[in-house]
């Protein structure tokens, strides 16, 4: 199957990495990176909605990120909480879909409640789904699946399988972006991204703009997908 660019992708997933980076540069306390890291994902994701893309996924906390200081992991929890409280509101004005994806065990009621409350108050929009990677892993996402999944009573196939997926609604990606001059994809979206065209960008996250977005979708655009045919 021949399938050219030469468009904005349907569905752009980011590994939204540096932040950490971002704040050690300015003399800051990690915290504020992971702030100003939060600003821009407000940003890009109205970016994406400008340009046309129907589903941005955002890497926020992986299921390994739980080795991190005490300190961070909980400055990082509180700030979920209030960004939540804050921006649903204003992002379900905007048109926004929220949806969270990962394992939820482990993660505190208060927040676990927020974001079911999230997912509810926006469920209706349609201009683009915001899908938040928390608690998450790929792996864990495709070990959570298979825990579920009867090949006997369901039939063996892809797409039976997909249905036990923590959003089984989610198209796979056309485009990933790395951001922070790392080349790994750092267990996201394994099964998803299994034919995503990937950019790698130098940029730590809190510094990639619209400019920096629109280059990584032109990036996109050039490029000619086969998914494995000629």
């Amino acid at each position: 199957m021949d399938t050219s660019g030469g468009g904005v992708p349907r569905y752009v997933a980011i590994i939204t990495d540096g932040n950490g980076r971002w704040a050690a540069r300015r003399g800051l306390p990690t915290i504020d990176g992971h702030r100003a890291g939060a600003d821009v994902v407000k940003d890009r994701l109205r970016d994406a909605a400008e340009l046309g893309v129907a589903e941005l996924t955002v890497f926020s906390f992986s299921t390994e990120n739980w080795q991190r200081p005490r300190g961070e992991v909980e400055g990082l929890m509180a700030m979920f909480a209030e960004r939540i409280d804050r921006e649903t509101p204003e992002l379900d004005a905007e048109g926004v879909r929220m949806r969270f994806v990962g394992r939820r065990a482990g993660v505190s009621e208060p927040l676990v409640e927020r974001m079911s409350w999230a997912e509810e108050v926006t469920a209706a929009n349609r201009r683009i789904t915001l899908f938040v990677a928390f608690n998450y892993g790929g792996r864990a996402e495709i070990v959570d699946a298979a825990r579920q999944f009867d090949p006997d009573g369901e039939g063996d196939s892809e797409e039976r399988f997909r249905r036990h997926l923590y959003a089984p609604e989610m198209h796979d990606p056309d485009l990933l972006i790395r951001t922070s001059g790392e080349q790994r994809t750092s267990n996201f979206l394994i099964w998803q991204c299994a034919y995503a065209e990937l950019v790698f960008r130098d940029e730590l996250w809190p510094d990639f703009d619209r400019d920096a977005f629109r280059d990584a979708l032109a990036q996109y655009a050039d490029r000619r997908r086969r998914f494995g045919g000629r």
